[in-house]
């Protein structure tokens, strides 16, 4: 029996308008939901937090039970869950496999987190126990994009339920079911009592609903760091914490060592894997002076060689970008940085939401497909001539998410590492990379910090409490 049934997969409630899902690479209908409203927001928190009261009392093995259930569900149901993650998101299918691998492990990971030590019995100068113990925040809300949709999603949900919280969670509307419904079907086929998880797919209106209502007091945000600027402003006024994984325009070094052989397709899967619509792509190719030329010839090979299309229906590399918007700003970017000089060495066409991967040469400073955040399939291409000009263009950037180096030279690596402002750094890797073990997150413009993983999710989801216990009641001078 399938998971998801367009008739009843959402409940009723919801006052938005009705929105058609839609399937970017032939734009045909895939399924109808209602979006949520503003005034949508106040509900369903008040219900989470009624909700979580009881859950939050659940033995922590309950709770763990539920999770690890919904991770053998991802497994179970993969293959229903696949396309729909192909079809509504533009993925291709080792994409989407990719994806539902670390949902399972995101709630294995979660599970564990239910039955982790809670707290510290501290010292005390009065004749009492005291003692600090981590205790649920209460309602979670949770704003996720479009682009890594079930990952972005669960990473949040599945340790916020698992440490006694409830979950508003807010998906992109492009990616309602995949980023949303999909974890509320699984969720619940895994034992979550009603009432813990409400997912809102709604627009920006309905996000700041969600920052502002008194009954969240910890928000959960991945996207752009523009909109995550506001998320953060707006959680600051309302005196709440605001978790914020923001965009990125990663640097992978290549230092003159690097053998071009092996290098090639890592630097092509870091700026081409899905389209470049995730955080971490690589955006910028720093290449020695030495091996320059001959990487961008590569390079560009390559990306002349990928195949582009319908995922759900012919084997490609790369699928559509996931709307008319995003296309536009693509390729505005690509050619307004060929009109500032820079050289196309392959790529920089479309169609209909299918853009060609694309290499640009001779890029600077003020190239702004080099300069800013594309989201797209785009791999700027600059050349250095030594290590210290190397690390002065990698931190030379307002993000700091993720970095690749690639060097022959593995101590070496890590020595130019430490001189480059960065959350997350791959030695001979390309910079998209994600586990559910692992913490994730970055610095300056990227966020605010680690987030996800182990005990960046305790810190995240949880407030310490101290508490004290004599025998006696205490006595005092008056």
């Amino acid at each position: 029996m399938p998971l998801l049934d367009p008739k009843t997969w959402q409940p009723g409630g919801l006052s938005g308008a009705e929105y058609t899902v839609t399937e970017p690479a032939t734009g045909d209908p895939l399924g109808t939901v209602t979006l949520a409203a503003p005034q949508d927001v106040e509900p369903a928190a008040r219900a989470a937090g009624a909700a979580q009261r009881d859950w939050a009392r659940a033995p922590h093995f309950v709770r763990a039970q539920v999770l690890r259930r919904a991770g053998d569900l991802f497994t179970a149901h993969a293959g229903e869950l696949r396309e729909w993650i192909v079809r509504e998101s533009g993925s291709v299918p080792g994409k989407a496999d990719f994806e539902l691998h670390v949902a399972a492990q995101e709630c294995y990971e979660a599970a564990a987190l239910a039955s982790r030590p809670a707290g510290q019995v501290l010292p005390s100068e009065a004749p009492r126990l005291s003692y600090t113990r981590r205790v649920p925040v209460g309602v979670v809300g949770v704003i996720s994009p479009f682009n890594a949709p079930l990952i972005l999603s669960i990473r949040s949900v599945a340790p916020a339920l698992a440490l006694g919280n409830a979950v508003v969670l807010k998906p992109d509307p492009r990616t309602a079911v995949c980023g949303g419904l999909s974890l509320a079907a699984v969720l619940a086929a895994a034992g979550l009592p009603d009432g813990l998880l409400h997912v809102l797919p709604g627009g920006a209106d309905t996000g700041s609903a969600l920052v502002e209502d008194p009954r969240v007091p910890v928000i959960s945000f991945t996207g752009s760091t523009a909109a995550g600027r506001a998320v953060g402003e707006a959680a600051g006024r309302h005196l709440k914490r605001a978790h914020l994984e923001l965009g990125g325009n990663s640097a992978l070094v290549v230092l003159e060592d690097a053998d071009l052989d092996a290098v090639i397709s890592t630097a092509a899967w870091g700026s081409f894997f899905h389209q470049g619509q995730i955080c971490m792509t690589t955006g910028r190719h720093l290449v020695h002076a030495s091996l320059y030329e001959e990487y961008v010839e590569r390079l560009a090979a390559k990306a002349d060689s990928l195949a582009v299309g319908d995922p759900h229906r012919d084997q490609v590399h790369l699928g559509p970008v996931i709307d008319a918007g995003q296309l536009a700003k693509i390729h505005g970017l690509v050619e307004t940085s060929a009109a500032h000089g820079a050289k196309l060495a392959a790529g920089g066409t479309y169609e209909n939401l299918f853009y060609r991967p694309t290499v640009l040469a001779g890029v600077d400073d003020h190239t702004p497909a080099y300069a800013d955040e594309v989201f797209g399939p785009v791999a700027p291409v600059r050349s250095f001539t030594t290590a210290d000009e190397a690390a002065a263009l990698a931190a030379d950037s307002a993000y700091g998410l993720s970095l690749g180096i690639v060097t022959r030279d593995a101590a070496r690596g890590l020595d130019l590492a430490e001189r480059i402002p960065t959350g997350i750094v791959h030695i001979n890797d390309q910079t998209v990379n994600d586990e559910a073990v692992a913490p994730f997150g970055g610095v300056a413009a990227s966020g605010t910090g680690a987030r996800f993983g182990g005990d960046a999710n305790l810190e995240a989801f949880t407030d310490v409490r101290w508490t004290t216990v004599r025998a006696d009641v205490a006595p005092y001078p008056f």
